[in-house]
């Protein structure tokens, strides 16, 4: 008579605090929902306080914050509040897309240096708060890869990235910096920027992508939970777009 025996994983980010900087919705609620999943203490930021307490609420965060992450000044100010942590993952912003004869640069100098210079104050920042071996993870994207036109700006900034979490990578050391690039995610956001369009969109994806389904905030969650757990990643960028930059776009 055999007898099995059944062993309990323990969770893998036990006793450890996660930081999400955009973490009321989407991507970064989604990853904030998984890192509680695995046992971490978790603190959510964003710019709608109703929203963030909302969020926090549903999965038991340990604080939150209410401030616009586009300013550094008030970056400076939430890490200075903090005690020593873990993680961050930086997910606040959107992209820009439009036509040259259409943008008003005025906007387009803040829109350009938002993601970077958002990206190099977290970094600034986690070199006195992130513990050696954490990581911080930013969000890029895939889709700017493809030249077209109304893609300057995303282009630029997508080609951007991967370079600065390279050099961050070595910089901030032994810190790790890491980025995911996603392509279309069904997110708030996305539906917010398709509008009426958002559905035939989604079947686009359902019928072009090699994976046959649209992605979700629970693959890049999944992703940056494993960028956490894995001490040897640094310094990469990894792609989870389910094979959109195979297909040729619509």
């Amino acid at each position: 008579m055999s007898t099995v025996t059944t062993s309990t994983r323990e969770p893998e980010l036990l006793g450890q605090t996660v930081v999400v900087i955009g973490g009321s919705s989407g991507i970064g609620f989604e990853t904030a929902r998984r890192a509680r999943a695995e046992g971490a203490k978790v603190i959510l930021t964003g710019r709608n306080a109703e929203r963030l307490q909302q969020a926090a609420s549903e999965i038991g965060a340990l604080s939150t914050a209410a401030f616009d992450a586009k300013d550094p000044v008030a970056i400076d100010r939430f890490f200075a509040d903090l005690p020593t942590i873990d993680h961050v993952m930086v997910t606040a912003g959107r992209p820009y897309y439009g036509r040259l004869a259409d943008m008003d640069f005025s906007k387009i100098r803040e829109i350009m240096g938002e993601h970077l210079l958002q990206a190099l104050c977290v970094a600034r920042n986690a070199v006195n708060k992130v513990r050696p071996g954490g990581t911080v993870i930013l969000i890029g994207g895939t889709g700017g890869r493809r030249p077209a036109i109304g893609m300057s700006i995303a282009g630029a900034v997508t080609a951007a990235l991967p370079a600065l979490t390279a050099n961050l990578a070595l910089e901030i050391a032994p810190v790790r910096v890491n980025l995911i690039a996603p392509g279309f995610v069904d997110t708030p956001l996305s539906a917010e920027l398709l509008g009426d369009q958002l559905e035939k969109r989604r079947d686009w994806l359902r019928a072009k992508l090699p994976i046959r389904r649209v992605v979700g905030p629970a693959d890049v969650a999944a992703l940056a939970i494993h960028i956490m757990t894995n001490t040897a990643l640094t310094g990469a960028t990894y792609d989870v777009d389910g094979g959109q930059q195979l297909v040729t776009p619509s």
